[in-house]
This record gives C-alpha cells, sequence and structure tokens, in this order.
C-alpha cells in the first residue's frame, strides 16, 4: 500500500502477475474476501473429508463503477481464491488467482487490514504464491 501512488495505491500479486488496484477496488476485494471466508467457515464442518465446494460472489464497487468477482474453491480444510474485476468503460479489467498456499494468508492480511481500517491507509498486504 502507498498511498502516494493514487489512485492505483495498493499492488497485489501472485504466480506469475501482478496487478494495482485503487483504495476502492482494494476494499471491495477486502469485503469480498472476507464475505467468502466466512461462508468457507460456515459451511466447513458439514463437509466430508474428500468433499470439494465452490463459492462465488459478485458485488458491484462503490460509486457503480465496475463489478467485482470472487470465487472461493477447494474442501474443508484448504481453498484457493479467483477474482474477475471488470470495471466501467475505459478502464482496464483484471483477472488473478492464489493458490492453496497463499489464499489464506492474503485472506487474514486483506482481512486483517479491513477491520483495522487500513485498507485504504498505510498497511502492507502480502502472501507467497
Amino acid at each position: 500500500m502507498d498511498p502516494a501512488r493514487e489512485p492505483f495505491a495498493v499492488l497485489i500479486g501472485g504466480t506469475c502477475w501482478a496487478a494495482e488496484l485503487t483504495s476502492r477496488e482494494a476494499r471491495a476485494l477486502s469485503r469480498g474476501v472476507a464475505r467468502l471466508v466466512q461462508q468457507h467457515r460456515d459451511l466447513a464442518g458439514s463437509l466430508m473429508a474428500d468433499e470439494r465446494l465452490g463459492l462465488e460472489l459478485e458485488m458491484e464497487l462503490e460509486a457503480a463503477t465496475g463489478v467485482l468477482w470472487l470465487a472461493l474453491e477447494g474442501d474443508r480444510d484448504s481453498w484457493s481464491l479467483r477474482f474477475v474485476l471488470t470495471p466501467g468503460p475505459a478502464q482496464r479489467a483484471l483477472e488473478g488467482s492464489w493458490s492453496a498456499a497463499a489464499s489464506l494468508p492474503l485472506a487474514a492480511a486483506l482481512m486483517a487490514g479491513l477491520e483495522a481500517g487500513q485498507v485504504a491507509g498505510q498497511v502492507a498486504f502480502g502472501a507467497r504464491s
């Protein structure tokens, strides 16, 4: 997170990719990941050991400037994350994913920043993918 780089102040990345997000996009990503992780927690106890699930979430960005689609896929113990950002006209679109090894630390960092109110402040998020 580097507020001096507005409008693209948040750098995220995964294996072989990186992208810059606006603070608005980073907040939406954080909120969406938090919702998916909570839904997974709510359902994980009812899954059998070898059972898999897929959760999807589509949400409009603040001020109706585009759509963010998120997916969490895995089993009761391990899951991966994917996202597609489809912004409004004349803006760039993004798509990315994180491995199961990187998804949990990434989600924890995003949610910690969201809880601390620092998604738009000076906090660094990171996870190795």
